[in-house]
């Protein structure tokens, strides 16, 4: 999840909506199986998936100040020698795609009052009337393709070399400490690596799209980065157990890291405020920030990514027709493009929970406090 300021207000940005949609929709391609812009060849590809984001703003694919808003500084230290052929060959031409599924590319607006901690939003540049950017994807089939090279490998030695039984195949595993274990969290580092260039990349053609729109540079549009967070990691942290700081594996699927004011890793901006956390709605709904509390010890600082499901893809499908609710939305003010109206179906917003039910709860359970919540005026599905 990615999250963009711009000095931008509503009424800016509502005669150009369409406009900005659909060239965003040409620039940031979508959908199963689509390609970016950037060619790399299979040794370029290595030197981005051991070195994210920062690959990116080295080659000039963003500013320097994009890497401070971004998680771990936007790389994992890994070796991309413990990836497989076949899971290069799927990433090296994805660099700057969406994706499809719940993934997606959104304009969307502050309004006062869902502004819940204005002195945060403030030191934030958020302000009532703003237009803002957030986005999410990862790192697509290459990420995907990693982890079904493991699945396999697990499988292979887990029962025999580690004496360890499953019910799932799913659930196959290796020791951490292992050989097998240690490949691959590096290749999955690399999954994680190149996430945080993907979703990079994509800032820079947003910022490539406003700019060319308004006739402005990025820079005079303040389009700066309020934050990077992943939310499927497992990464190596320090937590207090029975009294005493142990280092754990924490593995976050589905949930975001959400660290306190004052932790070791977060950026001076985010030292008082604590870490901010970007949580996905859905399309109709809107989505929200949120930062860390001290009280999140708990859950080892961890916080919702999203909103979730209430039904099966299937059934959402079943109940909804996608260029039926493209007309509806563009209806309700939200101008949605999609590269597949199926998709577009599956992801509905009453196939979703209630996103305000979801933040309220996790506030009231000390895990995370809401600063602002965004509302959708623009949507790009894939």
């Amino acid at each position: 999840m990615r999250l963009v300021t711009t000095n931008l207000e509503y009424r800016d940005v509502q005669p150009k909506l369409k406009e900005l949609v659909n060239t965003l929709f040409n620039r940031v391609p979508a959908g199963v199986g689509s390609s970016g812009f950037v060619k790399l060849n299979k040794q370029q590809f290595k030197e981005v998936i051991e070195n994210g984001a920062k690959w990116c703003v080295k080659n000039n694919y963003g500013w320097e100040e994009d890497l401070e808003f971004t998680e771990a500084n936007g790389c994992m230290s890994a070796d991309s020698s413990k990836v497989s052929n076949k899971a290069i060959e799927r990433g090296m031409n994805q660099i700057g795609t969406l994706g499809s599924g719940n993934h997606y590319l959104e304009i969307q607006r502050v309004k006062d009052e869902n502004i819940f901690d204005k002195n945060i939003a403030k030191k934030l540049g958020l302000f009532n009337d703003q237009i803002v950017i957030m986005f999410h994807c990862g790192s697509r089939g290459f990420g995907h393709q990693c982890a079904t090279d493991y699945l396999r490998i697990f499988l292979d030695v887990m029962e025999k070399k580690y004496n360890i039984k499953i019910l799932d195949r799913e659930l196959a595993c290796a020791p951490f400490n292992s050989p097998e274990g240690q490949d691959y969290f590096s290749a999955m580092k690399c999954g994680i690596n190149m996430s945080f260039a993907n979703r990079q990349v994509i800032l820079h053609r947003i910022r490539e799209v406003f700019s060319k729109t308004f006739n402005q540079s990025p820079e005079s549009l303040e389009m700066h980065q309020i934050y990077d967070v992943a939310h499927n990691t497992a990464k190596l942290e320090e937590h207090k157990i029975n009294g005493k700081i142990k280092r754990l594996l924490v593995h976050r699927k589905g949930s975001t890291r959400c660290f306190p004011p004052g932790h070791k890793e977060l950026p001076k901006k985010h030292q008082e405020t604590g870490q901010m956390v970007i949580l996905g709605g859905s399309m109709e709904t809107g989505s929200y920030l949120l930062t860390g509390m001290k009280e999140g010890s708990s859950t080892f600082y961890s916080a919702p990514h999203g909103s979730g499901r209430t039904m099966s893809r299937m059934k959402a499908k079943k109940i909804w027709n996608g260029e039926t609710l493209q007309k509806e939305m563009e209806k309700a003010g939200i101008y949605v493009r999609t590269t597949s109206f199926s998709g577009l179906a599956e992801e509905a917003g009453g196939a979703y929970k209630s996103v305000d039910e979801v933040c309220e709860t996790a506030e009231k359970a000390g895990i995370s406090k809401r600063i602002c919540k965004f509302l959708p005026i623009g949507n790009i599905k894939g």
